[in-house]
Formats: structure tokens, sequence, C-alpha cells
């Protein structure tokens, strides 16, 4: 009896490991946050950024650092490259040379370099890159709106298409072809 009672004490009060894994609260995974789709607005949002800080008054240097914190990774190396350049005094022509090789800071490079020969205002510019940015993404949500449209219009096509002949076309060509087989 005694054996008994010692075999339900070790398993109804287990040892001190079990019994702190008892106390100690569970860890509880987090999900993984998933990765967010970068934003398409973000390089118009940075343009327009840009214009403003252009337009306040602020020098190319101090507008382009202000708004690299909302460029991506990539075309924010470039950018900062142009930055440190022009703090240093460098000819704005040789500054924003680095940004040309990048696909998305070309157009700004180019404008940049431009404006500092003619003496333009680079704010124009960069509202004209928003504008520009705007309208891709708009371009693209349109045709993904209408490819969604066409690929929506295959399976509704073929429900319906079997029940119109089965429905419309098929009775007609057997009345036709029943009036023909008795007219002979």
């Amino acid at each position: 009896m005694s054996v008994l009672l010692l075999a339900l004490a070790v398993v109804l009060f287990p040892g001190p490991t079990k019994a702190a894994a008892r106390v100690r609260p569970r860890a509880t995974r987090q999900p993984e946050p998933k990765a967010r789709p970068p934003d398409p607005f973000a390089a118009a949002a940075t343009w327009d950024l840009l214009a403003a800080a252009l337009r306040a008054g602020l020098p190319v240097a101090g507008a382009v650092r202000a708004v690299l914190p909302g460029v991506p990774p990539g075309p924010a190396e470039r950018l900062r490259e142009v930055v440190d350049l022009l703090a240093l005094g460098a000819d704005p022509v040789r500054a924003w040379a680095g940004a040309l090789a990048h696909p998305e800071t070309a157009p700004l490079a180019r404008a940049a370099r431009r404006t500092a020969r003619s003496g333009a205002a680079l704010a124009g510019a960069a509202s004209d890159l928003a504008a520009e940015a705007r309208a891709r993404v708009s371009d693209q949500a349109e045709a993904r709106a209408q490819r969604a449209s066409v690929l929506v219009a295959g399976p509704l096509a073929l429900c319906f298409l079997p029940a119109f002949l089965c429905l419309g076309v098929v009775p007609v060509v057997l009345g036709i072809v029943a009036g023909v087989g008795d007219d002979w």
C-alpha cells in the first residue's frame, strides 16, 4: 500500500524541475510580422517632400538630407553620397553623377544637374517627378484591375456558356429539326 501511495505522490507532485516548469509562464511564440510590401506612393511622397523643402528655402544638400529617412536603402546610399559631396562644396554636376547610376534616383539627378547649369528651380522638377510617380502607380493599378476583370470573365463564361447552349440554342435547333422533319 505504501508503494502505491509513493507512486501516486510522484505522479501528482513531481520533482522541482517539473514544478518550476508549471509555475513559470510558457513562452508563447509570437508570430513573425509579415513583411509589408513597399508603399507604391513612397517615391511620390519623397519627391513632394523634397519640393516642399526646396520651396521653403533649404539648400539642396539640406533638403535632400531631410528626405533621406523616407528613401529606400539603395537610393538612399546614392543620395547620401550626393549630400556629402554637396556639403563639401563639390560641383553639383560632379556631385549628382553617382546618383545617375541608380534607376530610382537617375531622374532627380538629371533634373538636379540640369537646374544647376541653368539656374532653374529644382523644386519644380521634384514636383514633376512626384506627379510622374503617382501616374505610374495609377497606370499599374489600372492594368492590374483590367487583368483581373479578364481573369474573372473566363470562369463566368465557362459557367454560363453551357447553360446558354442547353437552355437557349439546343431547344431552338431541336424545334427547327422537328419542323423540318415534319415537312419531309
